[in-house]
């Protein structure tokens, strides 16, 4: 897809409604690079796994994302001389720790979800080397004083020191002598020295060192001789630990470049599998659902809404429901749909729903549609909305669309998908229809997916002059004067410019008069219209009811299969489990690794490989490979 197309669309506003849905910068960074793919099998794939995702949220929970970050530059900075620094580290150690939760997620749920398991599979435990790090780095990303022994004592020692400073201190502030020749009677800091702030005329009444002095030389910050040689140790062992930190940081950072390609498979296996998570709860918010990748080339889209509109309502507080949802297909009966109608009916978002949605499609993002919706891919979409006139070329609006429309006729063929807005607009209307007439010929010609807007009556005959060309029309209430933005296929719209203007008040006789200009030719191929409408309706309304139908059938057999499946997975379970464990029922005592200490069976839980045990009076859900019968004597098997 050319990025006009997806700037004109406002994908990236998708993108990041899909960012904001994902656990941890992993997933957003993937969400914000999105691009849709024109292989088939890769799509359905990506759609497979948001399905089976959505499937493990409801049995096992959701996965464990929380404390992972993108650790991926700290990975690469950790062979470089300087190493990495505490607070690197303490991330680095906060993310492995997080890989530990998911590795028990991912070997939960089994072989039951297997393109889940399969984006898991290079997902490492790192248990020893976080709890490695968490015992060196605490949670401020400090070095912790016990993380060497020579650190331990360096510190302590260092500590000893400024106690026996703080006594000398203590004893000099309680002396009123003293305390009248400072600026305030507190110590305070330069560099590692603690110093006393001595006003300048009493220099010679105090021995010591003089350090620094205040801007207005008013102040001398003076190091009492009582303190300097203990101020002197302590500014050495400050130097020899920070030089143990640098070794411990120095050691601990090779480590973690050691595991390096380990790490970085592990982090980007997290990151496909926050994509699909973000995935999942972006359907869930906006009711969306994973389209049938078709194979014969087909759009269909049942109560298809807007992406954009959606978040729009959400923002506003107001329902997904709120947003009017349009029926559309391309590819069965037509491949070219003219929408005609007034320039309010709200064509324009049709287009871009048509075109947003399908472009979601190819990037594997479920759509806001109903189920059974299918959506073909494209090789190219292609749009031209709005007004993109060229200030630099100084086109007029006519010129500039049009000249858009030629780039694309010579960009395009069968596998396309193409949209415009306003067909023969910013001409003479008899010139306009011409040329999108011959854009329509063009477009049969190549036999790609179309769908035109325009307001050009004249357009709306071509559809009786092609095989796979239809009308339709975007729903218009003559009495609120409003549109309600329902697709009507097969009805051409009227503008219905006269009727709109005898109710805001123009009089009968004005009405009567203009209607008498109408051609009568117009007048005819309108009643020719009239008389089809019915007929197209009842056909439609029959599609409707058989498509229906067949969709009913078809998720009747879906939750056939799945029941079957579910079924056979809890008879496997059971088989699994009594050929592994025996008798065991619930009030058992059993051993849980992952804990290292017995436990109480509360109940067992097959359908989802997982059992509610009580250690002392905490129960808690853990997967049944984490247990251990105890026979009689308390010995594990």
């Amino acid at each position: 897809m050319d990025q006009h197309t997806l700037d004109k669309l406002k994908f990236d506003n998708v993108r990041e409604s899909l960012a904001d849905c994902c656990a941890c910068t992993l997933g957003k960074n993937l969400a914000r690079r999105l691009t849709p793919s024109k292989r088939g099998e890769t799509i359905t794939r990506w759609f497979d796994q948001v399905r089976q995702m959505q499937d493990a949220f409801e049995t096992r929970g959701a996965i464990p994302l929380g404390g992972v970050h993108d650790i991926r530059p700290a990975l690469a900075a950790s062979g470089t001389p300087a190493g990495l620094d505490a607070g690197e580290l303490h991330e680095v150690g906060e993310t492995l720790k997080a890989t530990a939760a998911i590795t028990r997620w991912l070997e939960s749920i089994g072989e039951a979800y297997p393109l889940i398991a399969k984006a898991g599979e290079r997902v490492g435990d790192f248990s020893p080397l976080a709890e490695q790090i968490d015992r060196t780095i605490d949670e401020r990303g400090q070095v912790r004083d016990d993380a060497s022994k020579r650190l331990l004592e360096l510190r302590r020692t260092i500590e000893s020191l400024r106690c026996e400073i703080g006594q000398i201190y203590a004893r000099m502030l309680r002396n009123p002598e003293i305390t009248r020749i400072l600026q305030f009677p507190n110590t305070t800091q330069r560099g590692e020295r603690t110093v006393l702030p001595l006003k300048t005329e009493y220099r010679s009444q105090l021995r010591g060192i003089v350090h620094t002095s205040s801007d207005t030389g008013s102040t001398l910050f003076i190091e009492p001789t009582e303190v300097v040689q203990t101020n002197n140790q302590i500014v050495q062992l400050i130097d020899e630990e920070h030089k143990e930190v640098i070794r411990i940081l120095a050691q601990l950072s090779y480590v973690v470049h050691k595991n390096e390609p380990a790490i970085t498979a592990t982090i980007e296996a997290l990151a496909i599998l926050d994509l699909i998570s973000g995935k999942v709860r972006y359907a869930k918010q906006r009711d969306c659902i994973c389209p049938i990748v078709a194979k014969d080339q087909q759009l269909l889209l049942y109560q298809a809404r807007h992406p954009l509109l959606i978040d729009v309502f959400k923002a506003q507080g107001r329902p997904v429901s709120d947003v009017v949802p349009i029926d559309v297909r391309l590819g069965d009966d037509f491949d070219i749909l003219v929408i005609t109608g007034p320039n309010t009916g709200g064509k324009t978002v049709t287009l871009k729903t048509i075109g947003l949605i399908a472009v979601m499609a190819q990037c594997g993002i479920p759509i806001p549609a109903g189920k059974g919706s299918s959506v073909p891919v494209y090789r190219q979409i292609h749009i031209d909305v709005g007004d993109e006139q060229s200030i630099e070329q100084s086109l007029s609006t006519f010129s500039s669309h049009l000249s858009n429309m030629l780039r694309m006729l010579n960009q395009i063929n069968s596998q396309s998908l193409v949209l415009l807005d306003e067909l023969g607009a910013g001409t003479d209307p008899d010139e306009g229809a011409a040329i999108g007439q011959s854009i329509i010929d063009e477009l049969s010609r190549i036999k790609c997916h179309a769908v035109l807007n325009t307001h050009l009556s004249a357009l709306k005959a071509v559809a009786f002059s092609y095989n796979r060309v239809d009308n339709a029309s975007v729903e218009f209430d003559v009495q609120t004067l409003k549109p309600t933005y329902r697709l009507r296929i097969g009805e051409p719209g009227n503008s219905n410019a006269i009727i709109i203007a005898s109710r805001l008040g123009m009089s009968k006789r004005m009405v009567k008069r203009a209607k008498s200009y109408l051609s009568g030719r117009h007048r005819a191929f309108k009643k020719a219209i009239e008389a089809t409408v019915d007929s197209r309706r009842q056909a439609e309304r029959a599609r409707i009811e058989a498509n229906k139908t067949m969709l009913d059938a078809e998720q009747q057999r879906i939750h056939y299969e799945n029941e079957a499946r579910r079924l056979a997975a809890i008879r496997i379970a059971e088989e699994e489990w009594h050929n592994w464990l025996g008798t065991l029922r619930p009030g058992d005592t059993i051993y849980v690794k992952k804990f290292e200490r017995s436990a109480k069976l509360v109940r067992l839980q097959l359908q989802k490989q997982t059992a509610v045990i009580a250690a002392g009076h905490v129960e808690m859900e853990v997967p049944l490979a984490e247990l251990l019968q105890l026979d009689r004597a308390g010995r594990s098997h």
